[in-house]
């Protein structure tokens, strides 16, 4: 199918829920305790205002985030297109403004899929994560104000590394104020290395990922998207990142903030690699991050990510119910809305703590009698003393992939079963399979009378392979999007049902023809080190097309006097920081924003390398050369069907 950026509403195409649908919808709305209604209490208690509709607007005037396209969910009555429990959720998330948790505390929910935590102190404000998007966090923080008056940003906290939590600082504070010294950013150690490792390393294919697992292009409604669990979307807005300056390095350490107590407990390698939690003793406030969410979290998001370690999730939890447990009198996360009352923050806790500790032991308890990752993901359910909590509940995680996380945490991708040590590759094993089931024609046959008995499972799989082996074929093209529909449908997790549903769109439609685009922002790239912006041009050097080259290049930044040095052999580029080689094939002078121009691609090669041309000596066709080798990242790639371009 050719390419389309038809992401409209398609309902002619989209199929109603099945039988079999309806009756697994039925057994879930009997088996929940749909009754608690707690959650509804706690998610509007101490509103103070918000932003009609929660419209966030772009300086060209396009939506940033908007909850008018979610009005649909104002219905208590779920749809038979949407899980019932994934419904509950999703209403929860529609919640938007601002809040106050305590006296002083406040936090601006549903502006974003994260929270911005604001802390009265003394002289101004603290602002604890600054979502997404420069534009959120502006109307984040001018919301707060509207409120509580125009007090001045003192410092900003990043609880962690991913982007919902620091792109938006550019909204909060200027650039400038930080480097002056004038507002510190406070972040865990090795906030910077992660961050580049996680959001830049890897950008362009989580961005392509991400489209499945938020399901950011799917038209919102009953038979689209309605959730992802930890909030209702993604924004889509400008990001920036500001370093920190200054971070927290142990668990117990404190802080006096701008008049305000903080205890720190270090938190890192769980829900992700650089994480932290505090305590505001004054407040009686704790705050566990992403780490103890009102859902089951991830253990490896589909978008990809280093495998998060359940074993020390649960064991940080633990420390905090220790240390806190008895203290504290509100319990706020960075997603979601808070837990009032000690006793239920200690039974909030532990509920959390045991989910966690639940998955990894049993899992790691079948991988050592042998089970493989699918096996085990078949095998494994909570006890219902955990199941019943709906905190616990899988909306962003499941219980199924996380075991198999954490199988790949403990023993990798390969289950030792030899016929999987090498296995053909998807397009050459799905057509050696269609051939063996009598050609495509009679699989799509054989398929859609297990269709028509809810074996949407099966389908799905030999489906897929029906379509790797002809893209084109559209019986099977419209059987697999019909079978990810329903499977969508039953879908208790945000994530699994965007995933079905984008899947089914595409196969429909067509891979979306977006225009491609850095991962990279101006703002991103200009925090980055000189080392980490070499490393960013290394790992898009086609390795194939360099085999025979050899150049060395060093490169002067005139406004920062670094000096460094790239060079190419064995098809690998590597850098030195600090000093320049003896022998190079061309001097290269210029300004970090203009290095930053010329590897972010902002500025056609050619017309950077004539603009430069007056401050490369030696041979400056080398530093065309090198440039030529480099791959520009394109936006889009095949997912549900085989890949169309070469690489």
């Amino acid at each position: 199918m050719s390419p389309s950026t038809d992401t409209s509403t398609d309902t002619q195409q989209r199929r109603d829920a099945s039988p079999h649908v309806r009756a697994a919808h039925a057994t879930t709305a009997a088996e929940l305790p749909f009754t608690d209604t707690q959650d509804f209490a706690d998610a509007r208690r101490g509103f103070l205002g918000t932003i009609d509709d929660a419209v966030v607007l772009h300086a060209t005037g396009r939506p940033v985030w908007s909850m008018v396209p979610y009005a649909f969910q104002a219905d208590e009555t779920p749809p038979p297109t949407v899980n019932p429990s994934l419904w509950r959720q999703a209403r929860l998330n529609l919640n938007h403004g601002l809040f106050e948790v305590v006296p002083g505390v406040y936090q601006v929910r549903g502006l974003d899929i994260a929270n911005m935590t604001l802390i009265e102190s003394g002289a101004g404000v603290i602002v604890v994560d600054t979502l997404t998007s420069t534009e959120g966090a502006a109307a984040a923080l001018a919301l707060y104000r509207r409120h509580r008056g125009e007090r001045p940003v003192s410092a900003i906290i990043y609880t962690h590394t991913h982007t919902d939590h620091w792109g938006g600082c550019a909204g909060v504070v200027d650039r400038a104020v930080v480097a002056s010294g004038k507002v510190p950013v406070i972040a865990p150690e090795h906030f910077m290395e992660h961050t580049v490792s996680e959001n830049v390393f890897v950008g362009n294919a989580m961005l392509r990922r991400s489209m499945y697992q938020f399901g950011r292009l799917l038209p919102p409604g009953p038979r689209g998207h309605v959730d992802c669990g930890l909030g209702k979307t993604m924004a889509v807005g400008s990001v920036a990142l500001i370093p920190p300056t200054d971070h927290i390095t142990r668990t117990g350490e404190e802080r006096t903030i701008d008049g305000v107590r903080f205890v720190f407990q270090m938190a890192p390698d769980s829900e992700a690699p650089a994480e932290m939690h505090f305590f505001l003793p004054d407040f009686g406030v704790l705050c566990l991050a992403e780490n103890a969410t009102h859902n089951f979290h991830n253990l490896l998001p589909f978008r990809g990510s280093q495998v998060r370690d359940a074993r020390v999730w649960s064991g940080y939890l633990s420390e905090a119910l220790e240390l806190w447990g008895g203290a504290a009198e509100a319990l706020i996360g960075q997603h979601h809305w808070p837990v009032w009352g000690s006793a239920r923050i200690a039974d909030y806790i532990a509920v959390q703590r045991d989910l966690y500790k639940y998955v990894h032991d049993q899992t790691v308890r079948l991988m050592n009698h042998g089970l493989t990752a699918p096996e085990i993901a078949e095998q494994i359910a909570l006890p219902p003393s955990l199941a019943r909590h709906w905190h616990a509940r899988g909306y962003y995680g499941s219980v199924r992939h996380n075991a198999k996380a954490v199988y790949q945490h403990y023993l990798g991708w390969y289950d030792c079963n030899p016929a999987n040590l090498d296995p053909l590759p998807p397009v050459e094993s799905a057509k050696k399979a269609m051939d063996y089931m009598g050609g495509i024609d009679a699989a799509v046959t054989r398929a859609a009378a297990d269709f028509a008995a809810g074996e949407y499972r099966w389908v799905a799989q030999v489906m897929s392979q029906a379509v790797f082996a002809d893209p084109d074929h559209k019986g099977a093209r419209d059987l697999l999007a019909d079978t990810y529909e329903q499977l969508g449908y039953l879908a208790e997790s945000s994530t699994w049902r965007n995933a079905y549903l984008f899947g089914a769109h595409e196969l429909r439609h067509g891979m979306p023809n977006l225009p491609g685009r850095t991962p990279i922002s101006p703002e991103t790239m200009a925090a980055l080190s000189i080392e980490q912006l070499f490393d960013t041009l290394s790992i898009r050097l086609n390795g194939p097309k360099a085999f025979d080259k050899h150049i060395v290049l060093n490169w002067t930044l005139t406004d920062t006097g670094e000096r460094s040095t790239l060079s190419l052999e064995n098809a690998t580029l590597t850098h030195s920081v600090g000093d320049h080689a003896a022998k190079a094939d061309a001097e290269v002078a210029l300004t970090r924003s203009q290095l930053n121009a010329l590897i972010g691609a902002r500025t056609p090669i050619v017309e950077a390398l004539v603009a430069l041309a007056g401050s490369i000596a030696g041979d400056a066709g080398m530093v065309r050369d090198l440039f030529a080798l480099i791959d520009m990242n394109t936006r889009m790639f095949e997912i549900v069907e085989p890949k169309r371009a070469a690489v």
